[in-house]
């Protein structure tokens, strides 16, 4: 009996480590899950929606890595990042913290925004003006935004949301992307802490991208707390599960 029972803990043992391998490996060379837990990239992404980001998008390079070790500098298998992709990086004023956001600027590119409206190299970025956008909380609160499709210069059309074009953020000066960082926006034009913020965030480095933002998993509303189950069916968006990130 002891050899036995000693037997089955060594064997649950060795499945139980090769479980967490095998997680370990997924989430640093395939998908990393990450939540959204701030406004700035509404309407693409919403506060409670939980989504997969793909790590091999970009290549690998330190931050791919469990707790960020540095086992190599810059990036291998490296990717272009395309205008207009949604990626995860890690914040370069401090190394560790992600943010989300909008690629706009590559390498080389000039960026600005004036009244509201963004420019790249010079020309302004087409919008269109559809339907107003209505954030409805949990609590029965809502409030409404100017809402916008955008056209980025490779084609790629996304939503905006403002709440004017005189605000803080609608009026900047050019910029002018540096070779091997990137230039980055949240949708959320007016409440967003961005590239244009360089003392925050500024011009992110290629060796800080995470991986691109591919496919919603879950979403919540917060109108239920974790350990409220009874309540899950109601909290949960449906309506956004397995949806892509474009």
């Amino acid at each position: 009996m002891a050899a036995q029972k000693s037997s089955w803990l060594g064997e649950t043992a060795r499945t139980m480590v090769f479980a967490v391998l095998i997680a370990v490996g997924v989430r640093t060379f395939a998908y990393e899950p990450f939540n959204i837990p701030s406004g700035s990239m509404i309407p693409t992404l919403l506060i409670g929606d939980y989504l997969f980001v793909s790590k091999p998008s970009y290549g690998y390079s330190r931050y791919s890595l469990p707790f960020a070790l540095p086992a190599f500098e810059g990036r291998v298998w490296f990717e272009q990042p395309e205008r207009g992709d949604v990626a995860v990086f890690k914040l370069p004023t401090d190394n560790s913290t992600d943010y989300i956001k909008r690629i706009i600027g590559l390498p080389g590119d000039r960026i600005a925004v004036y009244g509201g409206i963004l420019h790249i190299n010079g020309e302004p970025v087409r919008r269109e003006r559809i339907a107003d956008y209505i954030d409805e909380r949990p609590d029965g609160d809502f409030a409404q935004y100017v809402q916008y499709l955008e056209t980025l210069p490779n084609g790629v059309r996304h939503p905006i949301i403002e709440r004017g074009d005189t605000e803080a953020m609608d009026e900047t000066e050019e910029y002018v992307v540096p070779a091997g960082h990137y230039f980055m926006m949240g949708d959320n034009r007016d409440n967003s802490q961005d590239s244009r913020v360089l003392g925050r965030v500024g011009y992110v480095p290629v060796e800080n991208l995470v991986g691109r933002a591919e496919f919603l998993f879950f979403s919540t509303d917060g109108g239920a707390e974790l350990w409220e189950f009874w309540k899950w069916p109601l909290a949960t968006r449906f309506g956004r599960l397995f949806n892509a990130v474009n």
